[in-house]
């Protein structure tokens, strides 16, 4: 039962007990207190009725006042969600963005490490090289080793371009020479030869390149010149395998 219900209620009971109380005095009264009594009772029902109406206002008002903040209240839980929905979206997307950045970091690393320069060994000489550099040597000599001799020269020749400074620059000339011999390029074997010479003259192969010298002397009939290679060879080189055959072939030439 709503307030204003009960202040009808209590309007109702309190005019019914009047008119009751009126009938049962109405002979102990004149008409004059009579009238009195129902003006009085009169206005303590409009007082009454007055007093439920303005508390039946109070309670509207308040309860549009009520439905009002709800709604207010409801239109910022809204707008709380849709910021969470778009700060949870910006969360997601960072995160996405952290990752491809670690992932790329992990992919330079890793490329980094695979480029990274190595400790390498080639006929007894330790050196650092790039991973391309060592895998561009041994492709090029293993081109050599299967016996395309035309087409190793020009891989070692180019390597010998693009890696001037190379620590594989001494052996990578010596094949290149070799390779240049095999095709009977012997001006250019010679010139390549020494030039290994020149830059490594202490290099495991040295002797053999100064054997292979003058073999392709010989194989130009400069029998003077391939004499005066192999005596240097012999004076240079004095225990070597090279030259022991530079001395069987000084002994053939004479």
């Amino acid at each position: 039962m709503t307030t204003f219900q009960q202040f009808r209620w209590q309007a109702a009971a309190a005019a019914a007990f009047a008119l009751c109380s009126v009938s049962a005095q109405a002979a102990l009264f004149e008409d004059g207190e009579a009238r009195k009594a129902i003006l009085d009772l009169r206005q303590r029902v409009e007082t009454i009725r007055t007093q439920a109406e303005a508390n039946n206002q109070r309670l509207a008002d308040e309860n549009g006042q009520l439905r009002r903040s709800l709604v207010e209240l409801q239109q910022q839980i809204d707008g709380f969600r849709g910021e969470l929905a778009r700060m949870t979206g910006r969360n997601e997307e960072l995160t996405r963005t952290l990752s491809e950045m670690q992932q790329r970091q992990t992919d330079l690393t890793t490329r980094m490490q695979e480029n990274a320069p190595t400790q390498v060994e080639v006929d007894g000489r330790e050196f650092t090289a790039d991973p391309r550099e060592k895998s561009d040597f041994d492709a090029a000599l293993g081109v050599f080793r299967a016996g395309q001799f035309a087409q190793a020269q020009t891989a070692f020749a180019d390597f010998v371009k693009r890696y001037p400074s190379s620590g594989y620059s001494p052996s990578a000339l010596f094949w290149l020479g070799n390779a240049q011999y095999a095709t009977r390029n012997y001006s250019e074997a010679i010139a390549n030869f020494r030039s290994m010479l020149s830059v490594a003259p202490s290099h495991a192969k040295a002797p053999e390149a100064v054997l292979s010298i003058a073999n392709c002397q010989i194989e130009l009939k400069d029998t003077r010149a391939a004499r005066r290679t192999l005596e240097d060879l012999i004076k240079a080189y004095p225990q070597s395998e090279a030259a022991q055959a530079g001395r069987e072939r000084l002994s053939r030439l004479r």
